[in-house]
């Protein structure tokens, strides 16, 4: 199972008894890049799939008590409302902190964690990071791992058996939470409401937050399932096999559709709900011969000074094996671009069509001449006469423009 990037966060302390904390908030305001460990060239799908990976690993569910947890995923919230607004995220860009104190936004600090789920259900399906469903069935939290590939297997597709664990609803309890044979009680905190009011600064407000005792189930086990511990859900080994299509680019996304987690106990304890999905992110291995562009490979073929001079026909690698043919023409410079048609890589969503295969054409100098290899391009030299154009457009510059 491939590892999970998180972020190395500094959190913010915190003040006040059990019952009711307080964030203090920094007067230094970390980048928000670096919250969701993404570069500030990355895109709005990266900078959504670091969100996600970051709200699911700290969200308050998943770290009970953690302060610390609930902190870092308001952190998290808060920069990708900046982040996935573009005119926002060009006002941060160019102004830092201070350009967003006259744009309108959410202060995150200070709202409930399910609520803060209900603003982007776009990423995770109307709740599917684990929030409280307000409406139509509970949802479990997905799952994301990762596999790696070859570029020769991009030809052809293939599949991988991928491992990771989830939770499961305890077949002992049913998921309950209880000891085989009791049942659960109804919580004495709040009643069997599942939410209790709290006084906030200066007795000015109420909030309504999620019943501490029972984490909003509204009940409470008197005796724990030795199973599950109490917690209805057991952490289970699972292993699958992937198929991964022909054309799959690096950092693109296999969705398994419903091999996530089980709704949260205190949404659906018996976990009829619909389970989450699970996302497997393809890597592909570097090759040595090849680079891929799109859907084109590009590769440097060197050729001699006499195959550039006087032209030639040179052998030239495939990607999965084999060769092809290679025609240089008289005269060819070093650095200039042939494209081989119908030779690079599949097309994902049209996968009877292939991307070219490029090839950028090397002078190799000799580093060592024999005696004869010296005399010969000595006379050579003295008939050579050579007219350096510096307006002329060079390697770089040729490279360039040919894959704009």
């Amino acid at each position: 199972m491939g590892s999970v990037e998180t972020a190395n966060l500094d959190r913010s302390p915190t003040i006040g008894n059990a019952n009711q904390r307080i964030d203090v908030r920094m007067t230094t305001t970390r980048c928000y890049y670096e919250v969701l460990s993404v570069e500030r060239t990355a895109s709005g799908d990266e900078i959504k799939r670091s969100y996600r990976r970051l709200a699911m690993k700290y969200h308050p569910d998943r770290n009970p008590g953690d302060q610390e947890a609930e902190l870092a995923f308001k952190e998290c919230a808060e920069a990708y409302e900046v982040l996935s607004d573009p005119d926002r995220r060009a006002r941060y860009d160019q102004f830092g902190h201070e350009g967003l104190r006259s744009t309108p936004g959410h202060d995150f600090n200070r709202m409930n964690v399910e609520d803060i789920f209900s603003m982007f259900n776009d990423i995770f399906g109307g709740g599917g990071g684990g929030g409280r469903q307000r409406r139509g069935p509970a949802r479990g939290y997905d799952l994301e791992t990762s596999v790696e590939i070859t570029l020769e297997e991009t030809l052809e597709g293939t599949s991988r058996e991928v491992e990771f664990r989830r939770l499961d609803v305890c077949q002992a309890c049913e998921g309950s939470g209880a000891k085989p044979g009791t049942r659960p009680m109804k919580c004495p905190s709040c009643k069997g409401v599942g939410q209790v009011e709290q006084a906030g600064l200066g007795g000015m407000f109420r909030m309504v937050t999620a019943c501490p005792n029972c984490r909003g189930r509204g009940e409470v086990v008197a005796e724990h399932c030795p199973e599950c511990r109490g917690r209805g859900r057991v952490s289970v080994q699972r292993t699958l096999e992937v198929k991964i299509p022909k054309g799959i680019r690096h950092g693109q996304v296999i969705r398994v559709q419903g091999e996530g987690e089980p709704p949260r106990p205190e949404d659906q304890p018996d976990g009829s709900g619909l389970r989450g999905d699970l996302h497997v992110v393809i890597a592909i291995e570097d090759h040595e011969w090849f680079q891929r562009d799109e859907d084109d490979l590009v590769t440097v073929v060197p050729m001699a000074f006499a195959q550039a001079a006087l032209g030639a026909s040179v052998e030239v690698n495939l990607l999965g094996g084999g060769t092809t043919e290679l025609k240089i023409e008289p005269g060819t410079q070093h650095g200039e671009v042939i494209r081989l048609p119908d030779l690079g890589i599949p097309n994902l969503r049209h996968p009877d069509h292939r991307g070219d295969l490029v090839a950028i054409l090397q002078l190799v100098v000799p580093k060592k001449l024999d005696d004869t290899q010296r005399e010969l391009l000595t006379q050579f030299a003295e008939t050579e006469e050579i007219d350096v154009d510096h307006s002329a457009p060079g390697f770089w510059s040729r490279l360039k423009n040919h894959f704009s």
